[in-house]
């Protein structure tokens, strides 16, 4: 008699064409996972790698000489949530604004299945979303921020489109450092240490540059980048 396997396949929930390509919402066991144009972007699993982006870039602030009372912060990316759900958990954070670039992922989080994670956050009176490209935001925008925390991609070597390359230039820092108020913190996620972007940051006139490292079981840490623009 022939033996039989089960797989555990992932269940596509929803798939749409966003105005940058494919963006699809899955579920794979108990996980929620958003995949872009075929490359996988991040799931439910756990969260730790978007609550230490938010923890170091308030602790960074907390650091300064007189940091604010209630910073502001502008999250780029909305993803699965964590990040706004981690800030809005938090009452030293005062305004909280998330720049998400596919109505898809904006939709999943209001009354879709992502909005488990993140309904409260989204409730609370300091949340604000803005359904825009956080490149062209940064060049554009007149408003500027305390801390600014960026999960967009899996890393500044590993964007998900090419025009996110432009970010993480000397050039397309400079526009983060713009909207940075004086003393502010750029907080930057990546799959993976980059030398060469601590090199960028500090090309880009950024101060107090360093890399902390999320522990994993085995392979090359996470990590997140942090600077800090010149008072």
């Amino acid at each position: 008699m022939p033996l039989s396997y089960s797989y555990d396949t992932p269940e596509v929930l929803d798939r749409r064409e966003g105005p940058y390509g494919e963006v699809v919402l899955r579920r794979h066991g108990e996980l929620l996972q958003i995949i872009a144009n075929g490359c996988f972007l991040m799931d439910t699993s756990d969260g730790r790698s978007e609550r230490l982006l938010m923890d170091a870039a308030l602790d960074a602030l907390d650091g300064r000489p007189a940091p604010p009372a209630r910073p502001s912060v502008l999250i780029g990316g909305l993803g699965v949530g964590f990040s706004l759900a981690h800030a809005a958990a938090n009452p030293r954070w005062g305004r909280i604004t998330v720049v998400e670039r596919e109505p898809a992922i904006v939709d999943w989080h209001r009354g879709g299945p992502l909005s488990a994670l993140s309904a409260p956050a989204l409730a609370d009176p300091r949340t604000g979303i803005l359904e825009t490209d956080l490149v062209a935001f940064v060049n554009e925008t007149c408003a500027t921020y305390d801390a600014l925390c960026l999960d967009i991609d899996n890393g500044p070597g590993w964007t998900v489109t090419e025009g996110n390359d432009s970010l993480y230039s000397v050039d397309g820092l400079a526009s983060c450092a713009r909207v940075l108020n004086p003393g502010g913190v750029l907080a930057v996620w990546s799959a993976r240490p980059s030398p060469e972007f601590e090199g960028s940051l500090r090309n880009a006139g950024f101060q107090q540059v360093r890399t902390e490292e999320i522990p994993v079981a085995r392979g090359v840490p996470d990590v997140v980048h942090l600077a800090v623009r010149p008072g």
